[in-house]
């Protein structure tokens, strides 16, 4: 079974790989053709073989441009993490040079990790490795079912710590410390005081960020923190995003639990008061997991070093 594997890879033209990762990300043959250094006519036959291989048209004609089949948005995860990890395993072992390097790094986030470290990473790499490119995946649901299969796949997770990431070949690094805070809207008349307690907490309805308890690492945190609370929340709203909590809470009696650095940058724009966080919550700790194949890749010890000095920089 094993050498009829083998056969089967020696058979196919793993270029082809590549060129759907940018048909894919593009829904372009012009623009794919771009970011490969190639021409229109190579893509598009690149893209007739792979129409044929998977019996399927891949990209679908829409209006002046085109749409992902139902095949293809299936495919694009896979791609993704095939494409990346083959650029990892050949680089492993070179001696790294960000300032020439063209080396792709793929990282799960969530929104409210972008917030915080976003902007100062996108300008690091644009100032000290502008060949290199960022692929910043939103964490979904659907990773943190298979977290020990897919972090090998990727260049690492931002999260804060959670059982599924205790595995024997994950390891991390702390990246930041972060507080809760409690978020209401200015007006609400259910809250006068500078305080929150408990109580109150218990009797408001709420806005939360994915879906508490079932499995989801990002969410994990604040699904501990209002069980240590003695708090079963009656939610309101949920979103599949931090940064949409604070929009939902706004202009309502509504209570929400954010992270204090979120808080206070949305609070003045949305008309929201920040408060403390009774109880005395457990801090939030941001630490980036990878998967110990990469522990000897030196572009991805650079990649590690420069999450953790910009960090140090908060």
């Amino acid at each position: 079974m094993a050498r009829a594997s083998a056969v089967h890879l020696v058979n196919l033209d793993l270029n082809l790989l590549v060129v759907l990762r940018e048909l894919l990300r593009e829904r372009n043959v012009t623009r794919a053709a771009a970011r490969l250094g190639v021409t229109q006519p190579a893509v598009s036959a690149s893209l007739a073989r792979l129409r044929r291989h998977f019996d399927d048209d891949l990209l679908v004609r829409s209006g002046n441009g085109y749409v992902l089949s139902p095949l293809a948005a299936q495919l694009t995860d896979q791609v993704e993490a095939i494409c990346g990890a083959t650029e990892r395993l050949f680089g492993t072992g070179h001696d790294f040079d960000p300032g020439v390097s063209g080396r792709e790094f793929t990282v799960f986030m969530a929104d409210y990790t972008i917030e915080v470290l976003g902007s100062r990473l996108s300008a690091l790499l644009a100032e000290q490795a502008p060949g290199v490119q960022l692929h910043v995946r939103l964490v979904r649901e659907a990773f943190a079912r298979d977290i020990g299969g897919t972090i090998r796949l990727i260049d690492g997770l931002v999260a804060p710590p959670a059982s599924r990431f205790d595995l024997p070949d994950v390891r991390s690094v702390e990246l930041f410390t972060e507080r809760w805070v409690c978020v209401v809207d200015a007006a609400n008349p259910h809250v006068t005081g500078d305080e929150l307690s408990l109580a109150q907490l218990a009797e408001m309805t709420w806005v939360a960020p994915f879906q508490p308890d079932r499995g989801f690492a990002p969410a994990a945190p604040m699904s501990r923190q209002l069980v240590l609370f003695g708090i079963q929340p009656r939610i309101r709203v949920r979103v599949e995003s931090y940064q949409a909590v604070p929009h939902f809470v706004a202009g309502t009696d509504r209570v929400a639990l954010l992270q204090e650095r979120l808080a206070r940058r949305v609070a003045p724009r949305l008309g929201l008061r920040v408060l403390p966080c009774p109880g005395d919550p457990d801090p939030i700790v941001e630490r980036f997991w990878w998967h110990t194949d990469y522990d000897g890749d030196p572009a991805h010890r650079w990649f590690r070093e420069v999450l953790v000095s910009l960090a140090a920089g908060i």
